[in-house]
């Protein structure tokens, strides 16, 4: 067993951790991804990203766990991963023209040690979007399983006009915080992972 676990089914986290030559294994984890009321984004990222480190954790006490959330706002509205059909193509009439935000925490722990986290905000403006363009994406399938009803690496880059801040973190891992994270880590046997070539 590879000394890091990704607590994430998540095939964009994969693919970055991968790119970075770090090995890992899969291990992905099931929470409640429902907001509390009245959370803001960076805030029920951070507790998701926590909360899928703790379970994954306690599966896997002597590995060391990475996971994560991501979030899309805007207007102070969290916008998860759309419900249905019908929700991704709302969500995306909402995202139309206008820049929104997106924050993925990072959680890494082992066992029941302390956890160490991260945080990264980036904002993207999406250029303007007519109903033929909404339903044809929406018709693609990509929207059903991404926060904010959309791929960035995917087919909705097509749509996106600007990225302010890092892009590996509209995917859904800031790859930068991630290796700062694995380089600062107390035990030789991870932080030396920061720097492997796979």
């Amino acid at each position: 067993m590879n000394p890091l676990i990704l607590a994430s089914a998540s095939p964009r986290r994969a693919e970055i951790l991968r790119s970075l030559g770090i090995p890992f294994d899969v291990r992905p984890v099931d929470v409640d991804e429902t907001p509390l009321s009245g959370e803001t984004a960076e805030a029920a990222a951070a507790r998701l990203a926590g909360d899928k480190a703790a379970r994954a954790a306690r599966a896997h006490p002597d590995a060391w766990v990475l996971a994560a959330d991501t979030l899309v706002f805007l207007d102070g509205s969290i916008l998860g991963k759309p419900r249905d059909d019908a929700d991704a193509a709302d969500m995306l009439r909402r995202l139309a023209g206008r820049e929104h935000g997106v924050v993925t925490a990072v959680n890494l722990r082992r066992g029941d040690g302390p956890a160490r986290g991260i945080a990264e905000v980036s904002h993207v403006r999406f250029g303007p979007l007519d109903e033929a363009e909404i339903a044809w994406y929406v018709a693609t399938g990509e929207p059903r399983d991404k926060a904010g009803a959309y791929g960035v690496q995917g087919l909705g880059a097509r749509f996106i006009e600007e990225i302010h801040g890092s892009f590996t973190n509209v995917m859904g891992l800031p790859a930068r915080p991630v290796y700062r994270l694995l380089k600062a880590s107390p035990d030789p046997a991870l932080s030396v992972l920061a720097l492997a070539s796979g």
